[in-house]
């Protein structure tokens, strides 16, 4: 049996209300008042493809090892390098094996469901045991357009395997079509579209339900044979007229995100595809549908290993954990369109030494550490000697990765000097409940949120971005627990 072993998601901690920016926006054009109503989830400073990609695969894996997965497929349209594997990147975050598969997916909003398909294949030719599927997109909508209302952000992460599947893969059914609605070269920022009209009327509604007929043909099924159909169609009306059109239930079409998290490209399918896992029983039908430069149509039946599936915050969590981001004026600077006096301080910023990377490798990639052998103790950075004054040992060291640990505060600056984005800048002492210390950035909170003693866990952030020699550093930062409901 080949099928989802796993699953889970991440959804930003901010969001911003679709009327915050009508009010700085509306006067340019009105008749996107249409769709100023909800919210959307919108990724911190320090965010982007591959952090999101990161933390939805953590919340997939749950505290499992990743030392057995044998690959990792990312899809997205904005991932950060065109000439850097960003799923080596992310795979190095997770300290996956070395001997691991990667590739990028990319170019085009099926490029989640793409990845899936052929982590399935990979996995049913025996090519790999098991392969973890991550979709991440944070797509930019020029200030005052219909794609700066809808355009949210957030990843999915899906396990592919053989032992304990959930979520059995029975086929798919894909359509290729160049049909020309969202675009962007690779000199461009913001995401063009075609009337809008054109993109309803000819692409959703015939590309969609042609890939739906396509494989209810091809395996012999009708609609009312599944217990929930993931159509990923942003525009909530296209979707609903598409789903009367296929003759399915419309309490089986399930929610496509936008009242509260938004478009999140090629993402989406697999965000709405976790959303319904969390609510499946046994025996379950679920039809994916993917849309972009055509579509593709996936088939997958819930087993009873559902019930045993320990899992993450998911969907459901994520969307209980929030923080209105209540600036327009911020979320700009936040994705770098509106240019911000940053200070002598801020302009004072050394080179990234890619040697150095590349000699710390899993120091920096993925928090990685080192524990003695001899007494247990874990210590950070790589050390030949014990630190642990009653032991000393020399050279007997093992691996040990600090990024999935549980820490807690001992001290911790709000710095109103120090250049940050977000004033102030907010960093402490963490010391880690299995033991070992270290000094990290703090994100995702307010300075009025921390006290010592708050437990902490670690995220995968870009610390900054070296836009004149075109890379970015990325490193580990240190979130409040109570902000991720994981208490207890």
């Amino acid at each position: 049996m080949i099928g989802i072993t796993s699953y889970g998601a991440y959804i930003p901690y901010y969001r911003l209300k679709r009327d915050i920016i009508f009010a700085a926006m509306g006067w340019f054009n009105s008749g996107n008042a249409s769709v100023s109503r909800g919210e959307k989830a919108v990724t911190n400073h320090d965010e982007d493809t591959l952090t999101m990609a990161v933390s939805a695969a953590i919340d997939c894996l749950n505290g499992r090892e990743g030392n057995a997965i044998g690959g990792l497929y990312l899809g997205s349209t904005t991932a950060p390098y065109l000439e850097r594997l960003n799923s080596a990147i992310c795979a190095a975050a997770l300290s996956l094996k070395p001997d691991v598969r990667t590739a990028d997916f990319n170019a085009c909003l099926r490029a989640g469901t793409s990845a899936l398909i052929s982590a399935c294949e990979a996995v049913n030719m025996n090519s790999v045991d098991n392969l973890l599927v991550c979709a991440s997109d944070s797509r930019q909508g020029k200030p005052g357009s219909h794609f700066e209302y809808t355009f949210g952000d957030g990843a999915a992460a899906l396990m592919v395997g053989r032992e304990n599947v959930v979520a059995e893969f029975k086929g798919c059914y894909s359509l290729s079509h160049d049909f020309i609605d969202y675009r962007r070269l690779q000199e461009d920022r913001f995401v063009r579209g075609w009337e809008e009209r054109w993109i309803k009327d000819e692409g959703y509604a015939k590309i969609i339900p042609q890939a739906v007929s396509g494989l209810l043909k091809k395996y012999q099924l009708k609609i009312d044979d599944f217990a929930s159909v993931v159509i990923s169609c942003p525009d909530s009306k296209s979707l609903s007229k598409i789903g009367k059109g296929i003759g399915i239930n419309p309490e089986k079409l399930q929610d496509n995100l936008m009242s509260n998290v938004g478009d999140t490209g090629a993402a989406l399918p697999l965000m709405m595809l976790v959303s319904a896992l969390e609510k499946a029983s046994a025996g379950d039908k679920i039809m994916v549908v993917s849309y972009g430069s055509g579509s593709d149509a996936l088939f997958f039946e819930v087993t009873e290993e559902i019930d045993k599936l320990k899992s993450g915050l998911g969907i459901k969590g994520h969307l209980n954990l929030k923080e209105d981001l209540d600036n327009y004026s911020k979320y700009l600077v936040y994705r770098d369109i509106l240019p911000m006096e940053i200070g002598i301080r801020g302009e004072e910023m050394p080179p990234l030494r890619l040697s150095v990377m590349n000699r710390e490798g899993q120091t920096m990639a993925a928090l990685q550490g080192c524990r003695c052998k001899a007494c247990g103790t874990p210590q950070f950075p790589k050390q030949r000697t014990c630190i642990n004054p009653e032991c000393g040992v020399i050279d007997q060291m093992e691996e040990y990765s600090f990024h999935d640990k549980i820490g807690r505060i001992k001290s911790f600056t709000g710095d109103n000097l120090a250049y940050s984005i977000s004033p102030p800048a907010i960093y402490g002492l963490i010391d880690f409940d299995e033991g070992g210390r270290l000094y990290l950035d703090i994100t995702d909170c307010d300075l009025a949120d921390l006290k010592v003693g708050s437990k902490m866990k670690m995220s995968f952030r870009r610390r900054y971005a070296d836009k004149k020699r075109s890379v970015f550093a990325y490193f580990w930062k240190a979130v409040p627990i109570k902000n991720v409901n994981l208490e207890g």
